[in-house]
């Protein structure tokens, strides 16, 4: 950087407030060109600008085009610096106009920018009234220049934040959206993104493939999990938000950075199949020895048939006294603490309290590496929710480092909307859970798809042949078997579903208890609704709408099942709302 550079960088520091971006020096379009700087704010927009250390003796003569300046080796001709910043600011919008998600779509302004830009000069070496006496105002209009009275440490925060955006013509208006924060983010800084060949976004290539927004997502994510800190972290988000994904890479991150004598990393969930799908993972990037993927009644079960402790009897209220005695056990030091390097659990809105208790004392000390990752929406077990707890009372110390992802990469709007639209009541945003985590309401990163299909048919036997029906149509369309999941609500209906599959002779794999999971399998996949928390298919069809609640049920639960079930579509999502409940009258309506 020069001085003037320097200074710039620190007074933008010291006076915009945490939601402003700033990027120095990024290489922009097919010629990367490098604006010294680019400032951007959600609701204001983009300002690119170019900083000058002219001093006034520099200054030769000066006018709208060319600029002469004395340099070191005599006078010479320069690019007017503002015109200088007017073609690094095109370069910017170029760039970001070559994705479709961040333009306007319709109306006057179809194909340019969805959010205002500007750009500016900034003389760290010339005081307005230098300016105004060498009369530069012929050659930069001044309300785009900010001089060197006007970016001193004195100068008041807003003062220089109005300065900034008094750039902008008063006509251009807009505001950018998170999805769309996210991919401007994207294009601007490199680090995030993974450049095989040249720049990505090269004007002279017009058929470059812009990436999707799945995949901006993803490294994203990856960036996030290697970015975290030491000690106990929280990732609260919505479905969707890719917590699983940030989970997986976090593992990932850590084991490459273990040693030999390193003690193995735990990953934790509640559901069965979440949990073999997580093993299939980390075994296929060849971690599967220092990272151990369980869910939590199979990993108690292990402690307790490691350290020789005897076993709960089989029959009801197994599982509860399974957890119990793992719990006895640790109090009295029969089963050791401080077993793993890091602890990472999904899920975590599925687990009650004690056992969130429990597991923090299996965190290593002297590494005391824990993540949690949770969702309040998808919390589908009574258990969690029945006591009121605080992260810090069982043991979580994540104040101040909590992650709070917003927005849903997984579904389509229009899948978000309907699962939002049954679950509406139980997303509200003003309720804060103990630790002042608001409950979240999803936002959709804007990725379209077809409307959901109901299915609205006098029986639920109608409902599982059309169903069949269904699904052998999407396979004709290219989807794989494997892509596909039928989430029941209850046994009964899984059986008349797998009748359904049968007789059309279309593959598929029925899960009726742990083991039964297979999830890279090319089969349609039937499950429960709740076994299918923290699992994605792009094709997803949910039987049985229309008789939920079940009798005795109360609505509100029913509402979260179904939500999550809804929210495991990432493509297409058929529903049968035979039946009369309320469920049904809501999707039909929409």
């Amino acid at each position: 950087m020069t001085g003037g550079e320097r200074r710039l960088a620190e007074r933008l520091e010291q006076k915009l407030d945490d939601d402003y971006l700033l990027w120095y020096d990024v290489p922009v379009g097919p010629r990367h060109s490098h604006p010294d700087f680019v400032v951007m704010h959600p609701r204001r927009g983009i300002l690119v600008l170019e900083v000058k250390d002219f001093k006034l003796g520099t200054i030769l003569q000066a006018d709208k085009d060319t600029w002469e300046i004395l340099g070191d080796a005599g006078p010479k001709s320069v690019l007017n610096p503002l015109e200088q910043a007017r073609q690094y600011a095109h370069q910017v919008v170029h760039a970001l106009e070559r994705d479709p998600q961040l333009v306007q779509g319709e109306g006057r302004y179809a194909g340019k920018l969805a959010f205002p830009w500007s750009y500016g000069v900034v003389l760290p070496n010339i005081t307005r009234k230098q300016f105004e006496a060498a009369e530069l105002q012929h050659a930069l209009e001044p309300h785009r220049v900010v001089c060197q009275d006007e970016m001193l440490e004195s100068v008041g925060a807003e003062d220089l934040q109005s300065r900034l955006w008094d750039m902008f013509p008063h006509m251009m208006l807009g505001a950018m959206s998170l999805p769309q924060l996210d991919r401007v983010r994207w294009i601007m800084f490199p680090q995030v993104r993974v450049q095989t060949q040249g720049a990505l976004f090269d004007d002279s290539d017009a058929d470059a493939e812009l990436p999707s927004i799945m995949r901006v997502m993803d490294l994203q994510q990856e960036q996030l999990a290697r970015s975290l800190g030491d000690g106990h972290r929280v990732i609260h988000g919505v479905a969707g938000s890719g917590k699983t994904m940030i989970l997986g890479y976090r593992a990932e991150y850590l084991a490459q950075a273990s040693t030999a004598s390193s003690k193995p990393i735990l990953i934790l969930c509640f559901n069965e199949p979440l949990g073999v799908k997580l093993a299939s993972v980390m075994d296929a990037k060849g971690l599967s020895d220092r990272v151990h993927v369980r869910h939590f009644h199979k990993w108690c079960y292990d402690q307790l048939k490691y350290s020789g402790q005897t076993m709960p009897p089989q029959g009801p209220g197994f599982s509860d006294e399974l957890v119990e005695r793992v719990i006895r056990a640790v109090e009295r030091k029969q089963i050791p603490s401080g077993q793993y390097q890091a602890i990472l659990i999904d899920e975590g809105h599925d687990f009650a309290p004690e056992w969130l208790k429990l597991v923090t004392q299996m965190v290593d000390p002297t590494t005391n590496s824990l993540l949690l990752l949770y969702d309040d929406a998808q919390s589908i077990y009574e258990r969690s929710r029945s006591k009121q707890f605080s992260f810090k009372g069982v043991g979580v110390q994540a104040q101040g480092r909590t992650t709070i992802l917003k927005i849903n990469y997984r579904n389509t709007r229009q899948i978000l909307q309907t699962a939002s639209l049954v679950a509406s009541d139980l997303l509200t945003a003003d309720d804060k859970d103990d630790d002042g985590i608001p409950l979240l309401k999803p936002i959709s990163c804007g990725r379209e798809g077809q409307e959901p299909i109901i299915l609205k048919l006098p029986s639920l036997r109608d409902e599982a042949y059309a169903i069949a029906e269904q699904l052998s149509t999407a396979h004709q369309e290219g989807h794989a078997w494997g892509d596909m999941a039928i989430l029941c609500r209850n046994s009964f209906t899984m059986e008349l579903c797998a009748k359904a599959l049968q007789q059309r002779q279309l593959p598929h794999k029925v899960r009726r208890g742990t083991g039964d999971f297979v999830p890279h399998g090319d089969h349609i996949h039937v499950m429960s609704m709740h076994a299918s928390k923290g699992l994605e298919f792009p094709v997803v069809a949910l039987p049985g709408v229309g008789h939920m609640p079940a009798a005795g049920e109360e609505e509100k639960e029913a509402a979260r099942v179904f939500y999550v079930a809804a929210t495991r579509a990432t493509q297409r999502l058929v529903m049968g709302v035979s039946g009369a409940s309320n469920f049904s009258q809501k999707l039909i309506a929409s």
